[in-house]
């Protein structure tokens, strides 16, 4: 009890120049933000560091310069508009490298997180999260925020009473991230995937309509396994029909490993006391030579659009930021230390209703590449697989011409010859 804060107890805590990391998605604060906001005039130059936040926030907007800003290391509806329009810092960064940055790049004034009701033994669960902030326990002060509805996980995320600076208690339901709406294409695109998954194989699923669907296509296959730095409401299912058990794995038999969940409060019940779930910190779980002991590790991930070397732009769209690199980076990398890893990355073939090829000569001016063309394996449309790992330039253009959407194939195939691109 004598841990617990009040407001400007809080307040009093946070020295000027100080940076405040959160973490992504569930994990963030709303209480303590409110306090911060609030309460900003008798702050100094702070510095909020975060990916993917949840929740729209004055201070990402420039409202309370001078007294607290934000820093992003990966943005999503809830900060994007306040990068484009020059409010906030965008940290480019691989997604296992995030608690090296940190330590490197910031003071690492404090965490603040929200937390599982304290257990018999004295330890808070960091629910949901892993990520770049359980690495940081016991070596960076923690404020946390007490919830009743975060569920309780196993893994490297537990925090003792005694590693904790102070706390606070906010029991309301989390916010909901629902899964993103599946389209045709998308089933199609999962179709090709699904049929290039083996039993035994270890997945890693990113984020998108199009992993999404994939979890739908592989409901009549067996003893895969999950390594994989989100877990979403589309494993449940998988898990549930005994397709998900970890029984063929290399590493953590049996275990589901992830870094973070992020989902609807189904996958909330889920992931609560369940020790089939494992979250570990993000250097373990997205580390290339950790991922690459998985013999079968298969990613799929998905991107905006791809040139004839294979480049991927998976973090802007039409030249705009959107997000970040994530761990797109990290698994398509790692594939290829793996002895059986295959790498997907998916899209659909064309934009703007159809308007425009995302399969195109070069990039969109200002796209930044987020899986290199040394590092992809297969690109895969609605209109079929493209592998493109070991090929030339030449063997890769012909092949992305094949999977492009048909209207667009006559004018790729001549803009490629013109090009040199082929011969």
């Amino acid at each position: 009890m004598s841990k617990r804060l009040t407001k400007q107890q809080f307040i009093d805590k946070i020295e000027p120049f100080a940076d405040l990391i959160l973490p992504l998605g569930h994990g963030e604060p709303r209480l303590l933000l409110d306090w911060l906001e609030e309460e900003h005039k008798q702050l100094e130059r702070v510095k909020i560091h975060q990916i993917l936040p949840v929740q729209q926030r004055d201070y990402m907007y420039g409202k309370m310069k001078g007294h607290l800003t934000h820093v992003s290391y990966f943005l999503s509806g809830a900060n994007r508009q306040a990068y484009l329009d020059g409010h906030i810092e965008l940290v480019p960064n691989v997604f296992h490298e995030m608690p090296k940055i940190l330590r490197q790049s910031t003071h690492l004034s404090a965490v603040l997180a929200v937390v599982s009701p304290i257990d018999e033994h004295g330890y808070f669960s960091l629910g949901t999260q892993a990520e770049y902030i359980s690495p940081l326990i016991g070596k960076v002060p923690f404020y946390v925020e007490v919830n009743e509805h975060m569920p309780r996980t196993f893994g490297g995320n537990q925090i003792h009473i005694s590693q904790v600076k102070g706390y606070v208690e906010h029991h309301v339901p989390l916010i909901e991230v629902p899964e993103p709406r599946i389209r045709e294409a998308d089933l199609q695109i999962a179709d090709f995937i699904a049929e290039r998954v083996r039993d035994g194989d270890t997945l890693q699923i990113g984020i998108g309509s199009i992993p999404n669907a994939v979890t739908h296509k592989l409901k009549h296959h067996r003893s895969l396994g999950l390594h994989s730095e989100l877990i979403s409401d589309g494993i449940v299912d998988l898990v549930k029909a005994g397709v998900i058990d970890g029984s063929a794995k290399m590493t953590n038999r049996g275990k589901l490993i992830g870094t973070f969940a992020l989902g609807t409060e189904r996958l909330h019940r889920f992931l609560h006391h369940n020790p089939v779930i494992e979250l570990l910190p993000v250097d373990i779980v997205n580390h290339p030579m950790e991922i690459a002991k998985e013999d079968n590790i298969v990613s799929i991930n998905a991107t905006t659009e791809v040139d004839f070397y294979g480049q991927c732009a998976s973090e802007t769209i039409g030249g705009t930021y959107y997000s970040s690199t994530g761990g797109q980076a990290d698994f398509a990398r790692a594939v290829h230390f793996a002895k059986r890893g295959r790498g997907y990355i998916c899209m659909h073939s064309t934009a703007k209703n159809g308007e425009v090829s995302r399969i195109m000569p070069h990039l969109t001016k200002g796209s930044v590449v987020t899986t290199s063309k040394n590092d992809v394996d297969h690109i895969v449309t609605e209109y079929g697989v493209a592998k493109l790992y070991g090929k030339s330039i030449q063997a890769r253009t012909e092949a992305l011409i094949q999977i492009a959407h048909p209207k667009f194939r006559e004018e790729l195939t001549f803009e490629a010859k013109r090009l040199g691109f082929i011969i």
